[in-house]
């Protein structure tokens, strides 16, 4: 039923070599250490594209905790990789470590005691402080470039633990392709990408409005939003006409009233029809703004009228960019309203309102309106308090803002239409798995409301590699940027000088200033098929491994990870890029609430690996279908544990029967003499069949149900209807017949289950096997002439005379003296087929097979008494 491929030099036939007391205890780290030193799992670049199955394997941040998740997802990953090697792909499976963003610069922070200072010099020979300092203020203040080498110093020994725990989770990674986000390697392909883009015109400049984190001090991006309900409340208070009437908005932000840049109502909204194209003025600042008609403008929210302010939200930056209304931002980086007074504040008393709040958060400038307008008997009614939702950075604690700045933007359809549909269109070449989670990407693309922001104002990343000249006042000309060559990526612009130019003319009139930015963390980890591929640096294996033929991954970073990388792979390589994408869901506590650090309902994973066993674990994970949120169960995990046992017992008998390598037949079915034997086979071979299709449309948890739900029947019923013959009662020929589908289904059992069990499989296969299972063929289905019911039917009549003991509180082995089963033709005919296994499982001297209506039953059955010795 199966064959080695990739053979060895060993003997084609092993000696049985079965342990007295078989155990999973030890099992990972022997194996692990054996796959590790024979190359078990290593890629052959000596290859062609069409035998590679590449995958693009996510790179978990090293600098975090590890959790359940992680053995979770990247254990349904392994499952793939494995069947995809054993149906003879040369399996192209890296692992990356993602060290580029700031979790990572959090921790080597606090670990060494240092702070990142791109203007600093580079000191070859520091060394950070024994212990660090308490207090952040005495950090030691260090160059970009020592950051980054305290960030991989840090980071090998944070990859140690994820990488013992992958390996012992039994992952068939390549442990030779490795790479970092943050190592000369990926600053340079991510700085080489940026420059195409930038070249292409996908990336560009613009000073325009950005989302701001006022904690972070730097941009943020749509895909980084979350929204969090927050308490607020609604302030009613009015403008006035030119005629002195009343018109009265309501908003949660009056601290914005200085930036007003008009007010908007939907054109449809009767009430304020009559004031569209007319002025107004705003209360306080006495400044004149127009009524303006949107269709955005909501008449059933609030007043039915906005105040437009640039800017309160991302509706005011729509309304602002479609209605051309000026820029009047009034809130700085750090979160706070700006000190001097904006040049659209001409009245006195509007001066004396904007010195109120010059300076003051946003929270206590709203205080200091709120004061002025009951001050002056403004405010109409008390504040109406509501929770509503407001963006957050995912990783913040304080509401965005959203501030004019200058930023870099890769093109990703949010302003083009074509490029838009394009994109969908890449999203049309993946095949996702499953299939509903392509609406995700396609819903992302379709809410898009303008380009992919990737600069970032941090110290500790991938840099801008760009310089600007300055002109004779020491101003950057921002539209004759300065590239590096090729050769010299990577760059620094903050430590390298800027090419044609010496250090000495750094910041000076007439010399250049770097680019302080850094890119987005998603910015480089978009590459990663580039990046581990070999892109610009080894095209031969780029060519042998791209497009990849899957990335697997959450569902929770479709729009970020998922999407990006889509970007950058239409921008570069006009394609999209992977065939498949294998989407898995969230791990949820017992409560069913996502797992997460956050909520500190974690579990850490060694633990659970120590108590139950790898094989334990994976099961749990591997029975999970992608896409679905799991429940942390450890009575799925003691199943597992009991399967892993029960495979390393049941095989153990079987090899002690005499089953030998030399009795598994794949083509010459003859020595196949007993329609029981041939029935098993067949039922297999249908198993086979299910379940490489399932594999093939990556549905692993099917396959491993159906491979599952035949052992416990080969186990429960197969080897006990059989022992007899398996022990020669029933002369030679039937033995040989039974030890050949003994050994042939115990082959194909150890194949099927590898990819879910690797160590119990692997251990058996070195009781009878040379090589490595995980080397072996994936089974193939066998034309086998055999009732796939058979087994069934006959284990349902011996679980029937079984249950007559058990009422009958006496032993399995007492005989039965005789037994009627009453059953339709048909199920009769196949009893006949079985009855001699029947009897001799059940140790009966006679039982008459009765045709009749209905199900199986079993009747009459009588016992021998407990004195009366049972035959033999």
């Amino acid at each position: 039923m199966a064959e080695d491929n990739q053979g060895t030099d060993t003997p084609t036939t092993a000696p049985i070599n079965v342990p007295d007391k078989p155990a999973l205890e030890g099992l990972e780290a022997a194996l692990t250490r054996r796959w590790l030193d024979e190359g078990t799992y290593k890629f052959n670049p000596e290859t062609t594209r069409e035998q590679v199955y590449s995958i693009d394997t996510p790179p978990p941040t090293a600098s975090g905790s590890l959790h359940v998740g992680h053995m979770f997802s990247y254990t349904q990953t392994d499952v793939l990789a494995r069947y995809q090697r054993m149906t003879g792909k040369n399996v192209f499976y890296p692992m990356g470590w993602d060290d580029n963003g700031l979790p990572t610069e959090r921790r080597v922070q606090n670990y060494y005691g240092v702070r990142c200072d791109p203007a600093i010099a580079y000191d070859a020979g520091y060394r950070p402080p024994a212990e660090p300092a308490k207090n952040q203020r005495d950090f030691d203040v260090i160059s970009r470039r020592n950051f980054i080498e305290l960030c991989e110093e840090l980071a090998v020994e944070d990859e140690k633990v994820f990488e013992h725990l992958f390996q012992t989770l039994g992952l068939s990674v390549d442990w030779d392709l490795t790479y970092r986000t943050i190592d000369d390697k990926s600053r340079a392909i991510s700085q080489r990408a940026f420059l195409a883009n930038l070249t292409a015109g996908d990336a560009y400049m613009a000073e325009a409005p950005t989302l701001w984190d006022v904690t972070f001090r730097t941009a943020v991006a749509q895909a980084e939003l979350e929204d969090r309900e927050v308490a607020g409340a609604y302030y009613r208070y009015p403008f006035f006409t030119a005629e002195g009437e009343k018109i009265f908005i309501e908003t949660t932000r009056p601290e914005l009233l200085a930036a007003c840049a008009a007010l908007v109502a939907n054109p449809d909204d009767e009430r304020y029809q009559p004031l569209f194209g007319k002025k107004v003025t705003s209360p306080l600042f006495g400044v004149e703004v127009e009524v303006k008609a949107h269709p955005l403008a909501k008449a059933d929210k609030g007043s039915g009228i906005a105040m437009v302010c640039t800017f309160g939200d991302l509706t005011d930056v729509t309304w602002w960019r479609e209605l051309q209304l000026p820029t009047r931002a009034i809130v700085g980086r750090d979160g706070r309203i700006i000190g001097e007074t904006p040049e659209w504040i001409t009245t006195e008393e509007g001066r004396a309102s904007f010195a109120a709040i010059a300076g003051k958060t946003v929270f206590s400038a709203k205080e200091a309106v709120v004061e002025r307008l009951a001050a002056a008997d403004l405010l109409d009614g008390e504040p109406k308090k509501i929770m509503h939702p407001v963006n957050f950075f995912e990783k913040g604690d304080k509401p965005l803002e959203v501030v004019t700045s200058r930023q870099w933007y890769i093109r990703n359809g949010g302003r083009d239409e074509d490029r838009r549909e394009r994109l969908i269109g890449r999203g049309n070449e993946i095949e996702f798995h499953p299939a509903f989670m392509r609406s995700r990407y396609e819903n992302w693309i379709s809410g898009l409301n303008g380009d992919w922001l990737v600069s970032r104002q941090r110290f500790f990343g991938v840099p801008v590699p760009v310089w600007y000249p300055l002109d004779a006042d020491g101003n950057p000309d921002y539209d004759a940027p300065i590239l590096p060559a090729d050769a010299q990526l990577p760059v620094d612009p903050a430590a390298d000088a800027a090419p044609g130019y010496a250090e000495g003319q750094r910041d000076v009139p007439g010399g250049f200033t770097g680019d302080a930015d850094v890119l987005d963390t998603w910015a480089t980890s978009s590459l990663t098929p580039q990046i581990v591929g070999g892109w610009s640096t080894d095209e031969a294996l780029f060519a042998k491994v791209y497009p990849f033929d899957v990335r697997p991954q959450g569902h929770d970073i479709i729009r970020t990870w998922l999407f990006s990388s889509a970007v950058r792979a239409d921008a570069l390589q006009k394609t999209a890029p992977w065939k498949h994408a294998a989407i898995s869901g969230w791990i949820l506590d017992p409560d069913r609430k996502k797992m997460s650090k956050s909520k500190g309902n974690v579990i850490v994973p060694t633990d659970v690996l120590e108590e139950y066993g790898s094989d334990a674990v994976r099961y749990w994970a591997a029975s999970a279908r992608l896409g679905a949120d799991t429940a942390y169960e450890i009575a799925q995990m003691k199943i597992g544990r009991r399967l892993a046992i029960k495979l390393l017992n049941a095989s153990k008998f079987v090899l002690n029967l005499g089953a030998t390598e030399d009795s598994v037949v794949s083509g010459d079915l003859s020595v196949l003499s007993n329609p029981l034997d041939r029935a098993v086979l067949a039922q297999l071979a249908d198993v086979v069949q299910q379940a490489t299709k399932a594999f093939e449309s990556y549905d692993y948890a099917r396959a491993l149900q159906i491979t599952e739900s035949f052992f416990w029947n080969f186990t429960d019923d197969y080897v006990e209807l059989i022992k007899d013959r398996a022990y020669g009662a029933a002369g030679e020929e039937q033995q040989a017949s039974v030890l050949a589908a003994l050994a042939t289904s115990l082959d194909t059992l150890l194949r099927l289950f590898a990819p879910f069990l690797p160590f119990a499989t692997e251990e058996v296969w070195g009781w009878w096997r040379t090589g490595s299972v995980h080397r072996a063929q994936w089974p193939s289905a066998v034309g086998i002439d055999g009732d796939t019911t058979l087994l069934a039917t006959v284990g349902t009549a011996l679980s029937g005379i079984r249950k007559a003991k058990s009422e009958a509180k006496v032993k399995q082995r007492t005989e039965v003296l005789s037994a009627v089963i009453t059953a339709p033709e048909g199920i009769i005919t196949q009893l006949k087929a079985g009855l001699g296994d029947l009897k001799a499982a059940a140790n009966a001297r006679d039982i008459a097979l009765v045709a009749g209506e209905g199900e199986l039953a079993v009747s009459d059955v009588v016992l021998a008494a407990p004195e009366e010795p049972a035959q033999a």
